[in-house]
């Protein structure tokens, strides 16, 4: 691994409750070199949110990640949220914009949760589409993230790193590589999560995502447990293990920014700085 570049980027999910102690401190005063909001949290003309983030994004570089853009849904993209979210980014011109491998709409319905997606010709056409249709908007290339996954479907007849590359290839999007769901998806469905990440070369990855998932132990099958994607907790040792070990394989890392995720149970921001040193040390030392 060598950094030719400008260096890798380490950033943290802006939380309401850290805004005014991290427009206490010194840019310089911490490992942090950009913040990450989810754009449907951001949707409004105006207001509070809009004052808050503003102020921060004068100070920081800015990720705007999406969850509900539906790239997944057969009934195609809604054209007033996608024109909301191209309005964002116009707005905040950020370092990174992204959604995911997933679906949550159905006509007018949202469901409050990223769906899995059959992996399949029919799937990967449908996808591509819809990011062609994103990044024709929004003028840029955006990337798009793995989930987690809790089943497979019998309909699926891709790997999940193929399918992904090939939808890079189609649509010249970039990936963001969520570890962490990789691990959580790997344990779930019982493959192996570093032969996995040896299918994705950073050259392809615009942005890495680490986190924390909780474990649920099936009542039914003693011996096993299920682990749930819930971002509320520290990135886990196999996890920092494995973006060190891809990262090592890497020829080159300079373009690839880092974003640890904390969501739920979210703690104090001097913990969450803890974990991003840790990540700037495994980029430094992997």
């Amino acid at each position: 691994m060598t950094i030719k570049g400008p260096r890798p980027l380490v950033g943290l999910g802006l939380k309401s409750q850290h805004f005014e102690e991290i427009l206490g401190r010194s840019p310089a005063s911490h490992c942090v070199d950009f913040f990450e909001v989810h754009a449907e949290n951001f949707m409004g003309a105006g207001g509070a949110s809009h004052h808050c983030l503003q102020a921060v994004h004068e100070r920081y570089a800015l990720s705007i990640h999406g969850v509900g853009l539906s790239l997944g849904s057969a009934c195609g993209l809604n054209e007033a949220h996608l024109a909301r979210f191209c309005d964002l980014v116009d707005r905040y011109t950020p370092l990174l914009v992204s959604d995911h491998l997933a679906w949550c709409r159905d006509g007018t319905f949202y469901y409050n949760d990223l769906l899995p997606l059959p992996l399949n010709a029919e799937v990967l056409d449908l996808v591509s589409d819809h990011v062609h249709e994103v990044q024709d908007l929004l003028g840029r290339r955006m990337l798009v993230e793995n989930p987690s996954t809790y089943l497979s479907f019998a309909s699926s007849c891709k790997e999940e790193p193929d399918f992904l590359l090939e939808l890079v290839h189609r649509t010249g999007c970039g990936l963001l590589l969520d570890v962490n769901n990789v691990f959580v998806s790997g344990c779930n469905l019982g493959f192996s999560a570093a032969d996995y990440l040896a299918c994705i070369p950073a050259s392809v990855v615009g942005e890495v995502h680490l986190a924390g998932h909780s474990i649920v132990p099936l009542a039914e099958r003693e011996a096993e447990a299920l682990r749930i994607d819930d971002h509320g907790s520290k990135v886990c040792d196999e996890v920092w293990q494995l973006f060190a070990d891809w990262l090592s394989a890497q020829e080159e890392i300079s373009h690839l920014h880092t974003l640890v995720e904390w969501d739920t149970r979210v703690p104090e921001f001097d913990v969450l700085l803890d974990q991003a040193s840790i990540a700037k040390d495994v980029i430094a030392h992997a």
